[in-house]
C-alpha cells in the first residue's frame, strides 16, 4: 500500500526516517539494504553467453583481424586482453629504516625524491606516501595508549 505522506509518496512498508523531505534516501541509507542477489549475472555476461560457441571464436577472430588491419579499437581491445593493465609492482627503494617517528622525515624525503627522479611514479609514490601516514596513526595511537596508561597509573598511586 502506498500512501502519500508529506506531500511525498511513501511505500507503507518503507520506514519514513529513511527519507529526507523530497522523498529520497538519506546518504548511507540504501534503498536496497540487502544489495544484488547472490548468484545475479550481469547483462554482458548474459548476453555472451548467449553466442553459440562457434561464433565466439569467429568474433575473436575478427577483431584480432581488425586489429592487424589497423583498427585502433580492435586493436585496444586485443591488447588489454594479451597485457592487462598494470596493477602494480615492487618497488625497491633505499629507504632508512623506520623505527619511530622522528625517523618519517627521511622516509618521506626519500619518496619525495624518489617521485622526482622517475624512479617511481606519482601514483607508486602517493601510494607509499599512505603507507606512512598509516605508521604515523598507529605510533600516535601507540603512544596515546601508553601515556593514557601511565597516568593512570600515576592517578591511582596518587589516590591510595
Amino acid at each position: 500500500m502506498i500512501a502519500k505522506e508529506k506531500g511525498v509518496l511513501v511505500d507503507s512498508l518503507q520506514k519514513q526516517e529513511d527519507r529526507d523531505a523530497r522523498g529520497r534516501f538519506l546518504k548511507g541509507r540504501s534503498g536496497n539494504p540487502k544489495g544484488r542477489p547472490a548468484g545475479t549475472r550481469n547483462k554482458a555476461t548474459q548476453s555472451a553467453e548467449l553466442l553459440p560457441d562457434g561464433e565466439a571464436e569467429a568474433l575473436t577472430r575478427r577483431a584480432v583481424e581488425l586489429a592487424l588491419a589497423g583498427d585502433g579499437m580492435a586493436l585496444r581491445l586485443c591488447l588489454e586482453r594479451i597485457i592487462p593493465p598494470r596493477r602494480g609492482r615492487p618497488v625497491q627503494l633505499g629507504l632508512p629504516p623506520v623505527r619511530g617517528a622522528a625517523d618519517l622525515g627521511g622516509t618521506m624525503a626519500a619518496i619525495t625524491n624518489a617521485a622526482a627522479s622517475g624512479a617511481i611514479t606519482p601514483g607508486e609514490a602517493a601510494e607509499l606516501a599512505r603507507v606512512v601516514e598509516i605508521f604515523v596513526r598507529a605510533v600516535e595511537t601507540s603512544d596515546f595508549e601508553r601515556r593514557l596508561a601511565e597516568l593512570e597509573e600515576a592517578h591511582a598511586a596518587r589516590m591510595d
